[in-house]
């Protein structure tokens, strides 16, 4: 049997730096193992049977001193008992988990090809990041309750019903590609007839519209000015979706070939818009000089690249820089981008006198059949770029409402 070695506290084992085995004692065998280059890690060393064994439990400081005592215990205790700990862990690894996140990725795996649209699979995946994998991502399909589901769900039902009812399909048509699969029973804890329908109320009665986040009117200008001072391709596209309202989504994935910079048009083809038609943008004279002030990536023909110079930015990303500005709305939320476009249709509302049908358009909202929208296409475009311009006119201009507008803070 091991020697025991003084039973070290968790300040005495952070002073272990020397790169060697430093045996840390309370249970025979266990050791932090300390790298030359700094980095550290607990092994407990013990015999099975009659030949000595180093079993792995984990990096320090992430595993404690008191999880890695823990963890050699209960190793010690499965040797005791006849049990190999190799052998097992051998075995595990051969086990698939079929937690509820894999079964969900293989879903949408599967059915990527079938979906017309590109953004459906990474709207799956945004949704069921969001709202479902945080509370039971990690756990087997098969133990998967309609508690489970109503925790996802029943928070934001009545306020966010839209969403949570696609994220409730999302869920129930995982669970039952799960049951096919022989994954878990056929019983669907996320259906709605007989089982939710006797807890939640129907869609119908609380069917809201969801309003994004906004920034208020007379602030845009200051967020737009404390936007200019950040550096980086996601303020710069963050900075176009304020000026054109136009979906993040759309300006993150634009390519220099959909622009007419010397007609002053923004062709967006039907595949990249919600609507399924091409949209056309009057770009008016400060959208043109920001747009030819951008660079040119080579190997790329991507307006607003990632990092890595050849793929589009995230959303996230977009999000992230009004996070550390920490823009704010009405009601002190923390603003989206989609919320500018809420900012946009507010302006025209509250203080020019342009016509529902115009902002509508301009927002790429349909306004009636195919027909009525080809029809007047040609008119509306030239009301809309006198419509941008003054919006743009609006949000360079320096807003003074007194003593009561509180300066957005710049990103760090």
């Amino acid at each position: 049997m091991p020697k025991i070695a003084k039973s070290l506290t968790a300040i005495e084992v952070k002073r272990l730096t020397t790169p060697k085995l430093h045996a840390v004692g309370t249970v025979p065998g266990l050791l932090l193992d300390v790298k030359p280059q700094g980095s550290a890690s607990w092994i407990l060393r013990t015999m099975v049977g009659n030949r000595r064994a180093d079993f792995g439990l984990g990096g320090y400081p992430g595993v404690t001193l008191a999880g890695a005592v823990e963890a050699a215990r209960e190793l010690k205790a499965k040797i005791r008992q006849g049990i190999d700990p190799t052998s097992e862990r051998r075995a595990n690894r051969n086990i698939v988990e079929w937690t509820f996140k894999r079964c969900a990725e293989a879903y949408i795996a599967g059915h990527r090809a079938e979906w017309k649209n590109a953004k459906h699979a990474q709207q799956w995946t945004n949704t069921l990041t969001t709202y479902v994998y945080p509370l039971f991502g990690n756990k087997h399909v098969k133990h998967v309750t309609v508690a489970d589901v109503l925790a996802a769900i029943e928070p934001q039902w009545a306020t966010k019903n839209e969403t949570m009812n696609r994220v409730l399909n999302r869920i129930e048509l995982v669970l039952s590609w799960a049951a096919s699969r022989k994954y878990r029973e056929k019983d669907n804890p996320a259906t709605w007839k007989g089982t939710l329908d006797q807890t939640l109320p129907k869609p119908s009665k609380v069917h809201s519209v969801e309003h994004h986040p906004a920034i208020p009117i007379d602030e845009v200008n200051a967020f737009l000015v404390a936007l200019r001072n950040i550096q980086g391709t996601s303020a710069r596209c963050l900075e176009f979706v304020a000026m054109t309202a136009c979906r993040s989504g759309e300006a993150r994935l634009a390519t220099w070939a959909e622009f007419d910079l010397v007609g002053g048009v923004w062709n967006i083809p039907p595949e990249r818009m919600k609507s399924g038609r091409p949209h056309r943008v009057p770009l008016c004279e400060h959208v043109l000089e920001f747009l030819n002030s951008l660079p040119q990536f080579v190997g790329t023909g991507l307006v607003f690249p990632g990092r890595d110079g050849e793929t589009a930015l995230s959303d996230m990303a977009l999000n992230m820089i009004m996070r550390r500005m920490e823009v704010k709305d009405k009601v002190g939320s923390q603003a989206v981008p989609h919320g500018l476009r809420s900012t946009f249709s507010d302006w025209r509302a509250e203080r020019t006198a342009y016509p529902v049908n115009i902002i509508e358009m301009a927002l790429a909202h349909s306004i009636g059949n195919d027909t009525v929208e080809a029809y007047r296409r040609g008119d509306l475009f030239d009301k809309r770029r006198q419509l941008m311009a003054d919006w743009a006119a609006f949000i360079e201009t320096k807003t003074t409402t007194g003593g009561n507008v509180i300066p957005i803070q710049q990103a760090a």
